[in-house]
This record gives structure tokens, C-alpha cells and sequence, in this order.
């Protein structure tokens, strides 16, 4: 089976509330797709645990600090459900607290287990064990979220890459 033959990686992009860091992932890691050609070999979304801002963009001070790194954040918040554990392959929340939520939702161990860290993904020496919520933060906040997300993105895409070449 050659390449354009093999179904597309889903992934899932999981925060509290999906209007900083999930939205964010999402586009970091389509951007990064867009750059390497990749587009057609994944699926890429994000969504919330909470449902607190179902419909909406994401935060306005997230979608100004991304589109001075050329992205532009459209996706509009909703929250997870039972069937993203049936349809994505990997499920990336950004914090503990959003792990423990989605390892409760997860119907059966194999979902459980398509469920990771961003962390996972951030280079060695990374000061960050998450990608904290820049909520409550200033400007920096939303740049050190954008850092840690541009780098744990391209390290998964490096990964996911290499295994499908294995």
C-alpha cells in the first residue's frame, strides 16, 4: 500500500475550555502540515472538556498573538464527546487536568489509551512538564504557549512521520 492509499492520522487536540491551547495546537500543527506537503495524510481538530464556549473562537488575545506567527485560528469551540474516542487516533490533552478528564470519559482501555500528553512531545530540557493556560496571563503567556506548542507539534509530526515510514 503506497502512501496516498493510507487513511489519514486523526488527531485531537484537547483543553479545558477550546478557545487558547487546543485551537492553538490545531493550528500549529496545520500550519506544519500546510509547510511539509502533509495536509491530506492527517485530520486535525480540538475541542474542550468544558462546554463553556461552544460556538465561539477562540480567545481573541490566542488569534492575535498566532496571526503574528502567520496563523490564523478559525476553528470554532466545542466540547468532547464519546465519539472523538471512536474516531481520532491520538487524543493530546495539554495538562494533567485535562488528562484525568479525558482517561474519565474514555469508554473502554483502547480509547484510554490513544490519550497523551503535549508534554510528551516538547524537545529534552523543555521547563515545562504541560503547556499551561494563558488565560489569566498577559502577552507572555500566549507566547511561551505558542513556543511550547511549535515545538512539541513539530516534534509529534517528526514522530508520527517516522513511524509511518517503520
Amino acid at each position: 500500500m503506497n502512501k496516498a492509499e493510507v487513511k489519514p492520522k486523526k488527531i485531537l487536540f484537547v483543553c479545558l475550555g477550546n478557545i487558547c491551547r487546543s485551537p492553538a495546537a490545531e493550528g500549529v500543527f496545520l500550519d506544519l502540515l500546510r509547510e511539509q506537503g502533509a495536509e491530506t495524510h492527517y485530520e486535525v481538530d480540538s475541542a474542550g472538556t468544558g462546554g463553556y464556549h461552544i460556538g465561539q473562537l477562540p480567545d481573541r488575545r490566542m488569534r492575535i498573538h498566532a496571526r503574528q506567527r502567520g496563523l490564523d485560528l478559525t476553528h470554532h469551540c466545542r466540547q468532547v464527546d464519546t465519539e472523538d474516542f471512536e474516531k481520532f487516533d491520538l487524543i493530546i490533552g495539554m495538562d494533567a487536568s485535562n488528562l484525568t478528564n479525558l482517561r474519565r470519559m474514555a469508554p473502554s482501555i483502547e480509547a484510554a489509551r490513544k490519550i497523551h500528553g503535549m508534554a510528551e512531545y516538547f524537545s529534552p530540557g523543555a521547563r515545562y512538564d504541560h503547556v499551561p493556560d494563558p488565560y489569566y496571563e498577559g502577552a507572555e503567556g500566549f507566547e511561551l504557549v505558542l513556543d511550547l506548542l511549535q515545538d512539541g507539534c513539530r516534534n509529534l509530526f517528526t514522530q508520527l512521520e517516522s513511524e509511518e515510514r517503520d
